[in-house]
Parts: C-alpha cells; sequence; structure tokens
C-alpha cells in the first residue's frame, strides 16, 4: 500500500524541532522525498534520525529562510537532483521578544518579520517558480490564530502571521492557472519549541490541566496533528482547495470570548 504522498517532493523549512520535525517524519512516512530545512544543524540531524528510526530517510540543509540566495540554490539542487518539487512547506517562524507592544523595538520588530513574513515569501515565491514550469505544485505556509486576532501572541508575531494569511491569499490568486496552490494552516496551542516556556510555567506552577482549557477539545494541540494538515494540503486529496486558511485550534476561535458554563 502506498502512501497519501508517494513519489511527491517536498522541502520542509523550520525542520529542527515541533511542527516541522513532526511534518518531515509525516511525509516521509506517507513516501514523500523529503529535504528538511533549518539554521539549526544538531536539531536537523536529530529529525533526520527519527525518521531513519522510522525505516525512512530525509536530506538535511542548514540554511534560512530568510536567506534567498540559500533558499534558491536549495530548490535548484533539489530540483536537479530529484527532477521536480511538489512541496514547499515554508514552516520556519520565531516568537520574538515577549514584550508588550510599547516595549518592542523596531529592530525587534523586524526581526520577527524576517524570519516569518519575508521568510515565507521567499520559499513561496522561489517554490512557485519551479513549480510553474512543471504545471503545478502545493505550497503551504504556517501562520498562526495569532494572525487572526489579538491574544494569541506577542505584537510581532501576531502581525507577522496575519501577514502570512494575506499573503497565501494574494498569491494563490496571483499564481491563477499555473496549476500552483497555495494554502496556509493556522495552528492553535502546541508545544513545539517556541511554546515550551509556557509549557513549563504551567507545569511548575501546577496549572498544566488548564492550557487548552478554553476551546472546546479542552485540550491542547499536537505536532502530529498539525503535520497530518500539512500532510493533506500536501497531497491530491486536497487538489481543489487553494487559498485556504486551515485553523487547527479544536476550536478556539470558532467563537467570541465567554466565561465556560456560563452561556446557555
Amino acid at each position: 500500500m502506498t502512501g497519501a504522498l508517494e513519489g511527491k517532493r517536498a522541502i520542509v523549512t523550520g525542520a529542527a524541532s515541533g511542527i516541522g520535525r513532526a511534518s518531515v517524519l509525516r511525509f516521509a512516512m506517507d513516501g514523500a522525498i523529503v529535504v528538511a530545512l533549518d539554521l539549526n544543524a544538531a536539531g536537523l540531524l536529530e529529525t533526520a534520525a527519527l525518521v531513519e528510526k522510522a525505516g525512512r530517510r530525509c536530506e538535511t540543509v542548514e540554511a534560512s529562510v530568510a536567506d534567498e540566495q540559500a533558499m534558491a540554490a536549495t530548490v535548484n539542487r533539489f530540483v536537479a537532483e530529484h527532477g521536480g518539487l511538489d512541496v514547499m512547506f515554508a514552516n520556519a517562524g520565531i516568537s520574538g521578544k515577549l514584550a508588550t507592544l510599547l516595549d518592542v523595538t523596531v529592530d525587534d520588530f523586524r526581526a520577527v518579520l524576517d524570519v516569518n513574513l519575508v521568510g515565507s515569501f521567499i520559499a513561496l515565491t522561489t517554490a512557485a517558480r519551479v513549480m510553474i514550469d512543471a504545471g503545478g505544485g502545493s505550497i503551504i505556509c504556517t501562520a498562526s490564530v495569532a494572525g487572526l486576532r489579538s491574544g494569541a501572541g506577542p505584537s510581532a508575531y501576531s502581525a507577522s502571521k496575519a501577514g502570512v494569511i494575506n499573503l497565501v491569499k494574494t498569491a494563490a490568486n496571483q499564481l491563477s492557472g499555473t496549476g500552483v496552490r497555495v494554502n496556509a494552516i493556522c495552528p492553535g496551542l502546541v508545544e513545539t519549541g517556541m511554546t515550551k516556556p509556557l509549557f513549563d510555567y504551567a507545569r511548575a506552577t501546577g496549572k498544566e490541566g488548564k492550557i487548552g482549557q478554553l476551546n472546546p477539545l479542552r485540550r491542547t494541540g499536537t505536532t502530529e496533528e498539525i503535520a497530518a494538515a500539512a500532510a493533506f494540503l500536501a497531497s491530491d486529496a486536497s487538489s481543489y482547495i487553494n487559498g485556504h486558511t486551515l485553523i487547527v485550534d479544536g476550536g478556539l476561535s470558532s467563537t467570541h470570548p465567554f466565561v465556560p458554563g456560563s452561556l446557555f
């Protein structure tokens, strides 16, 4: 039995941990040829080891998504070696400084946008040029529920993810007729390297059970659940989904704030 991504050629950025690592593993298990890209060399080795332990393999590239030349070189080399690129998962991101709006400097703000938004733009456009020539492909960007409204992340992070959501919608329309699909995933609260301090604090203070209490499923998500969403958007099963923001948050963003138990 073949996997849903059998023979697909994919690049996953931000692959040294968290959602990126889970997605590399999921893509590989589903039959894809995968390149895992990240600046964290040690984390990439750990990702590759987990994939190998599962009986699959992936290639690794140490590079920054904000480096246009490095991304172009990675894509060009991948296409030369494997004959094409079917999937680009632009997942790399940083949270930036955990501070209030007036305590964030312009440099702080730009640093987050450089990775989260500009990095997504570079990955998207670099992949699109190759995919257009091949007649199509799937580009997926990791956004966030923080990009939908306030209250889920720092100001720079939230603004960058709102930008990613709009970038995806704009790109899907500007690539009209090319066969290239562009979609975004908005994860809710998931334990990753980025959110680890929050989870560690909750555990240390005996409040772990309260994490995720505001969404209807009353729990946090897992990296594997986000990877499953990415694998779906990467596959032919999502062939008529384009310009879409797939929210994977347990239902958190489906409602306005209210006190649980006090409404109806």
